[in-house]
């Protein structure tokens, strides 16, 4: 089918405005995050740190993201997910002004926890809220969310380049807040208004309407109207619903280990192993970002046109054969045309995981997902410097490839999952 749409009892103007808001979310998400990033060199200094210090410190983030996002799951099924998301933002933009307050490695952990936090609650709750937009749209969308989120971080790292020899740490991490607290009372307003589509809205497709490989039957409901019908279809699935949700995080984990691995080995795999420039070694992660992003973009009109079966299955096999030219190549251009497709192949991967999984489970689904997948990108990186001691940094490059295919595995060995 060409088109993974159906009839459904919501007008898809109704829903324009949450979408946006949501959609600015996921963008003001990844705009702060790359704003601290930019500065964590600053940051150092500032604190007297060591490289093992610092690591120790910025393990902060990811212990109060991990901690966060199975609260963050509850919070959304008893309260729903818009009022979680603009909580969590309001307490993002609060966060990340805290780094440079500080003047030792131990209080900037104690801070970063807590922007760890914010980070992973407002992730949870936001893609759970795109889950039910999603429903409600009958529509594909979840890529398009993620693409605001890529967009906004690659928006924050230019900002911050610009501006990171002009103004002080303080200063810029002070006007992220100034920024994230004004986008978060403009957008919150809209999402506190509305209700996520409910299970009346968000109607079954009717019998023969070529609804294929789209959302199920389970996925109508919000979280939130989903329990007040009484007995989820998560409950009705029991194990096994909780099976294909840890599988799925198998797929959001493998994609993210790919990016977080990108992200930290790239630039050093092109100057090290390329004899690249420094400035060159940056164009190899622009390269993939960007793909990523344009690969996102494009990922409705993908899912409408192949499935999620085919998507996960093609993006993840793309990814595999991207990363072994871009790991194994010995020019600098292939080198980057193998990033560029890496970045387009696992572009779509970790939207279409969490949005299968929400569909199951709720923003308990959302929240397992995205556990597993932060995982993945906490795990990606010191494993390819394990890997790059023992035998070589391109051979570690390779596990990103590995990943990949497994990914596309899962895909096709769970395609009926992905299709129901």
């Amino acid at each position: 089918m060409n088109k993974v749409r159906s009839h459904s009892a919501v007008p898809d103007h109704t829903l324009t405005r949450p979408r946006i808001a949501l959609t600015t979310f996921f963008a003001l998400d990844g705009f702060v995050f790359a704003g601290w990033v930019v500065r964590i060199p600053a940051i150092k200094h500032q604190t007297n740190a060591s490289a093992g210090a610092l690591g120790m410190a910025l393990l902060g983030v990811s212990a109060g993201a991990v901690i966060t996002m199975t609260l963050t799951g509850r919070l959304c099924r008893r309260y729903g997910s818009h009022p979680v998301t603009v909580v969590c933002a309001v307490l993002l933009s609060l966060s990340v002004a805290l780094p440079p307050l500080t003047h030792s490695v131990w209080t900037l952990g104690a801070v970063l926890l807590v922007f760890g936090a914010a980070y992973g609650g407002i992730n949870v709750a936001f893609n759970s809220a795109a889950v039910d937009l999603v429903a409600g749209l009958r529509r594909p969308v979840m890529p398009t969310f993620h693409a605001a989120f890529s967009l906004g971080g690659m928006t924050g790292a230019g900002l911050g380049a610009i501006v990171a020899g002009h103004v002080s740490p303080a200063q810029h991490l002070l006007g992220l807040t100034v920024i994230g607290l004004a986008v978060t009372a403009v957008a919150g307003r809209t999402l506190l208004r509305v209700q996520p589509p409910g299970p009346v809205q968000a109607a079954r497709p009717a019998e023969g309407s070529g609804a294929v490989d789209g959302p199920g039957p389970a996925e109508g409901a919000g979280p939130v109207g989903r329990e007040r019908a009484g007995g989820s279809a998560v409950r009705r699935a029991g194990g096994r619903t909780r099976g294909v949700v840890l599988v799925l995080g198998l797929v959001a984990l493998c994609t993210a280990y790919g990016e977080g691995a990108m992200a930290d080995w790239g630039a050093l795999h092109f100057e090290q192993d390329l004899g690249a420039s420094p400035g060159a070694a940056a164009v190899g992660y622009s390269c993939f970002a960007l793909a990523m992003t344009v690969g996102r973009l494009s990922g409705t009109a993908l899912l409408e046109r192949l499935g999620r079966t085919r998507t996960v299955v093609a993006g993840g096999a793309t990814a595999a054969a991207g990363m072994l030219l871009g790991a194994l190549a010995p020019s600098v251009w292939a080198a980057l045309l193998g990033f560029a497709v890496t970045g387009l192949g696992l572009a779509n991967l970790f939207p279409v995981a969490v949005e299968r999984a929400g569909a199951l489970a709720g923003p308990s689904g959302v929240a397992t997902a995205s556990t597993l997948g932060y995982g993945g990108m906490l795990l990606g990186p010191p494993a390819i410097g394990f890997m790059a001691d023992c035998f070589s940094l391109p051979t570690a490059l390779t596990s990103v490839a590995a990943l990949a295919a497994v990914a596309a595995t899962i895909g096709f060995v769970t395609r009926r999952a992905l299709h129901d």
